[in-house]
C-alpha cells in the first residue's frame, strides 16, 4: 500500500530521496483522513525549510491541515498543478500530486524516518 522506496513521518508525509534531492507529499492515509481537497498553499521555490517545519496547508471540507517538512533543505520546486487542481491530492496522492522537491540538506537525515512497513504498522496503530 504504501510505496517501498520512500520514509515517512508521523505526520503522514512521505519523502522520495534521489541523490540530495528528495521529492515530498502527503499519504494515501492522510488524504482518506482529510476528505475531499478543495485548496492547497505551498511555500515559494528558494526558502530554507527545517524538519518538522510547516511548509503549507491542504484543506479539505472537513478541515485545514499543516504540512510538515520531513527533512530540511531548500525548496528547489514547486508542484504548481495542485494550485488549480488541489483534488488531485485525493486521486494520487503518492504520485503526480507531490508538493515540494527540496534540495536536502543531510541526505542521512532521510534514514531517521520510517520506512514503508513501519508506516504501515503506525498507521493500523492509530486506526484502532
Amino acid at each position: 500500500m504504501y510505496p517501498d522506496d520512500r520514509r515517512y513521518t508521523k505526520d503522514h508525509e512521505w519523502v522520495q530521496l534521489a541523490g540530495d534531492r528528495a521529492t515530498v507529499g502527503i499519504t494515501d492515509y492522510a488524504q482518506k483522513q482529510l476528505g475531499d481537497v478543495v485548496y492547497v498553499e505551498l511555500p515559494e521555490a528558494g526558502r530554507q525549510l527545517k524538519a518538522h517545519e510547516p511548509f503549507g496547508t491542504v484543506e479539505s471540507v472537513k478541515a485545514v491541515s499543516e504540512l510538515f517538512c520531513p527533512v530540511a533543505g531548500e525548496v528547489v520546486e514547486v508542484n504548481t498543478e495542485l494550485s488549480g487542481s488541489p483534488e488531485r491530492i485525493n486521486t494520487d496522492p503518492q504520485g503526480a500530486a507531490w508538493m515540494i522537491r527540496l534540495k536536502v540538506a543531510d541526505p542521512g537525515e532521510v534514514a531517521g524516518l520510517m520506512d514503508a512497513a513501519a508506516y504501515s504498522a503506525f498507521v493500523a496503530a492509530e486506526e484502532k
